[in-house]
């Protein structure tokens, strides 16, 4: 896998990266310090399978900079990590799209916890934003809330480059530790992508995934 992390904080940057690469020793992490060195990244490399980024940092207002990111990398999870922790600002990082929002506060097996759901293809919301009494939630909110234990999957069809990697690799019978071997990636990795490009395609077994794939596009008939 490969995680795009961003702080301004740079302590906390890579207290961060060492939790995760201990978490998921044979991911490819890049690290970036404001929203300028995100977009930077961005411009060279879109191949990412998390996005996980502070909220108020230097180099873009917060509410353009999550828009634009959304945008450019439109199937890419964003998971927001932030000392902000305000109902309404929560609420409209949602209504842009995010998959995720967890405070620095939380611990770590709770923020773990929360990127293993988004990565499977789950939207984590946390308690508080089901706390709102104020002020109704949006319609996105609602939305989410309604489905809030069920994954949610995109409605296109379309794949990350990893994800298309291990469906090729799938498509021509790969067992998932050849696979792993191949990718040079953990089978807990690959295991995370299959179930992930299976929701997707909204099927069960590895058999139906090539089937749906070659149907929708996402493979030639007997590559």
């Amino acid at each position: 896998m490969k995680f795009l992390i961003a702080d301004d904080h740079e302590l906390f940057l890579q207290g961060l990266e060492f939790i995760l690469h201990k978490e998921y020793p044979q991911t490819e992490i890049v690290l970036a310090k404001n929203y300028t060195e995100i977009f930077s990244v961005l411009e060279a490399q879109k191949d990412f399978d998390l996005i996980l980024t502070d909220l108020a940092m230097p180099g873009a207002d917060w509410l353009e900079a999550i828009e634009r990111i959304h945008k450019i990398c439109p199937d890419v999870p964003i998971v927001i990590i932030s000392a902000v922790f305000e109902r309404e600002i929560l609420q409209k990082t949602y209504d842009l799209g995010v998959s995720g929002y967890v405070s620095k506060a939380f611990p770590n097996s709770l923020i773990i916890g929360a990127i293993n759901l988004v990565l499977a293809g789950g939207v984590y919301i946390p308690p508080e934003i089901l706390q709102m009494s104020e002020n109704s939630p949006s319609e996105k909110v609602q939305k989410l809330l309604k489905n809030l234990n069920q994954p949610q999957v995109k409605s296109d069809k379309s794949l990350t480059p990893r994800q298309t990697e291990v469906l090729h690799c799938m498509a021509e019978g790969m067992s998932n530790k050849q696979i792993a071997y191949k990718l040079n990636v953990s089978e807990g990795t690959v295991k995370i992508h299959i179930t992930l490009l299976m929701r997707t395609l909204e099927v069960t077994n590895r058999t139906a995934a090539v089937r749906k794939a070659v149907q929708y596009g996402l493979l030639k008939d007997g590559e």
